[in-house]
């Protein structure tokens, strides 16, 4: 029988849901909660949630959880964990950590205790007699966090966050993250066979996360992961994981996606990301200002990441520029058209309240997802 894990993808506060969603589209049971979603599965299950999960920030192994309000509690318990089912005799096992409203409040301290406990329980596990272990093999990233007095343990199977796609060549001053951008296309209603604008694309990533949905290519599949240094991770698992993903992909639904920018600069690095991604001949990109829209089309999407206008000084033209994009879409009646902004005057000045806005996070700025819905087109004879 297949050896079997707790397994944790975290995500960003507001996408907890999508990235449940996601899980369970892999076809595990997920059980959602702040920060997180936690499942059970297999070494492939490892790989494959590296390799498809869009709108998570990473995953993760459970190695434990306990109630620890001492050191010495922290150390008994960590230490009587089966570190020798994760860790081979040489790993390499750097240990980071957090705490919130816990007892053992100092960091530091938890982390050289998690540390030392790991330590002692390898050396008894492999019968080792040195004081020390020589840390010469495959990297296992340890995580101690306590949350209200609960120890968490975990070891990072992502290595880089799952956002770094591989694909961003270039950016601009402040690239969305890819998995939001995913997320911001999988909240709203697009389907491949319509229409997709990006009108604020910047450096791409929106137009490209949607053609990668849209084809269903796996995020992850051209990039590595910590986990494929680890034995109990064999290389076929990760041959199958990246098998099934190629089988998968659709790369011939024809996909209609424009991305625009004001600034040529950006439309180019946009051209560059597009193509570094391998989907250069799918999506358009120009130079265009928002106001200046047009379309004949019926029925698209419009997603948005629009000048927030943060400082103070810039917000008289933000708040014109939105006025100028309500007077440019709002005509649009059946497109459906998606707006992240910080912006809490946003509807006011765009033109219209939103049929549903839903409150994300873009790093730590604190914004509403403003989302309008269009009409069903009118059926002609």
């Amino acid at each position: 029988m297949k050896k079997e894990y707790t397994l944790i993808a975290t995500a960003a506060m507001g996408l907890e849901a999508l990235v449940g969603q996601e899980v369970r589209d892999l076809g595990y049971d997920a059980q959602v909660s702040n920060g997180k979603v936690t499942y059970r599965g297999d070494a492939l299950a490892i790989a494959r949630s590296n390799i498809w999960l869009r709108t998570a920030d990473r995953v993760r192994v459970k190695v434990g959880e306990f109630r620890a309000t001492t050191f010495d509690e922290l150390f008994e318990k960590t230490k009587a964990l089966n570190w020798g089912d994760f860790l081979p005799e040489d790993a390499n096992f750097p240990v980071s950590g957090k705490s919130v409203k816990s007892k053992l409040f100092s960091v530091s301290d938890c982390q050289g205790i998690v540390k030392k406990a790991i330590v002692e329980k390898m050396k008894s596990h492999y019968k080792k007699t040195t004081s020390w272990l020589e840390e010469t093999g495959p990297t296992f990233k340890i995580e101690v966090a306590l949350l209200k007095d609960v120890a968490t343990i975990t070891i990072d199977a992502s290595g880089a966050g799952l956002h770094k796609r591989g694909y961003r060549v270039g950016q601009g001053e402040a690239p969305l993250k890819e998995t939001l951008a995913a997320a911001l296309v999988k909240l709203t209603n697009w389907h491949p066979d319509r229409p997709f604008v990006d009108p604020f694309c910047g450096s791409g990533t929106i137009a490209i996360e949607a053609a990668l949905i849209g084809q269903n290519i796996a995020p992850g599949f051209n990039r590595e992961f910590i986990s494929e240094d680890w034995p109990w991770v064999p290389e076929d698992v990760w041959e199958k994981a990246r098998d099934e993903a190629e089988e998968l992909a659709n790369y011939d639904q024809p996909l209609d996606i424009t991305g625009l920018d004001i600034d040529h600069r950006m439309v180019e690095i946009a051209r560059q990301n597009a193509f570094e991604a391998g989907l250069g001949d799918l999506i358009t990109f120009k130079q265009m200002q928002v106001s200046d829209f047009t379309t004949r089309k019926e029925s698209g999407v419009i997603v948005g990441n629009p000048p927030y206008g943060e400082r103070l000084s810039d917000r008289p033209s933000v708040e014109h520029m939105y006025k100028g994009m309500g007077e440019a879409l709002l005509p649009l009646e059946t497109w459906s058209i998606y707006m992240l902004t910080s912006h809490k005057g946003f509807e006011q000045v765009y033109g219209k309240p939103a049929t549903k806005k839903r409150k994300l996070f873009n790093g730590f700025i604190e914004t509403d997802y403003y989302q309008y819905w269009g009409k069903r087109p009118s059926k002609t004879n």
